[in-house]
């Protein structure tokens, strides 16, 4: 059996993740979007770096079977632990996204909320977009949600190679401080950030590729698919490049 690499990013995030990415009416929009774009016919859908479940769960209602899978323990028992609450058919699975396999096709995968870009390596992308086209039924669907880079520098950084920002929530003295480095020499995002909640703080760090929606496009080509739509956001506004992330969304041929 294949070791499944762990980043770590579960160890730092579980205990707050659900905090700064919460599900419930937050992820609606996300969960249409995703289940408009399910052919149907009873086919299963796959999300590669499921995480604690926030968007598989109430997608589970909308269209049946999921298979997540994701590298981090933590992440994966804070799913079980929802579905023991509340079953669903969503089946967690401890793997690795860049070289998962079963016997199954899907009508549906689908790599949300930059976890494509986590992978630091162009060629783990690839694998993993491959990953993706081999797993889907004739016609189906990839959807693949990550970080526009232009934003990230132009914006976030305000054309800096490092700032820093802090982030208010909901709740006495909470927010998240984050400390941006983008290197573009490498194409490496390297953020640290300190979540502080009710006096207390805990303290995380994360690292993406900088990674176009054109590199993007050649994964999706060079595993025979075909480009459908991108948009800026899960109401399908169209994407001008300007914006913090993209939705690319492909698709199989009729015949596989």
């Amino acid at each position: 059996m294949t070791e499944i690499a762990d980043s770590g990013y579960g160890r730092q995030f579980v205990d707050f993740y659900d905090r700064l990415f919460p599900g419930g009416p937050a992820v609606e929009q996300t969960v249409g979007y995703l289940a408009d774009r399910h052919p149907g016919g009873g086919l299963p859908t796959l999300e590669l770096g499921v995480g604690t479940g926030r968007i598989a769960l109430p997608l589970a209602e909308r269209v049946g079977e999921i298979v997540g899978v994701d590298s981090s323990p933590e992440m994966l028992d804070v799913l079980r632990a929802a579905l023991a609450d509340r079953p669903r058919p969503v089946t967690p699975v401890h793997g690795d996204i860049r070289d998962w396999a079963d016997e199954r096709r899907y009508g549906l995968v689908y790599c949300v909320c930059g976890t494509l870009s986590m992978l630091l390596d162009p060629a783990e992308q690839q694998r993993t977009v491959q990953v993706a086209a081999d797993r889907l039924a004739p016609g189906g669907t990839l959807v693949v949600e990550t970080h526009n880079p232009e934003f990230a520098l132009a914006v976030l950084n305000q054309g800096r190679a490092r700032d820093s920002f802090f982030v208010p929530y909901p709740g006495r003295d909470t927010g998240l401080l984050s400390y941006s480095t983008i290197d573009v020499t490498h194409r490496v995002w390297h953020l640290a950030h300190i979540w502080i909640e009710e006096g207390r703080s805990r303290i995380a760090t994360e690292l993406s590729r900088l990674t176009t929606p054109d590199e993007v496009d050649g994964y999706a080509e060079r595993a025979g698919l075909a480009p459908v739509a991108r948009h800026a956001d899960w109401t399908g506004t169209e994407f001008t490049g300007a914006e913090p992330m993209y939705v690319s969304v492909y698709r199989a041929g009729d015949e596989r």
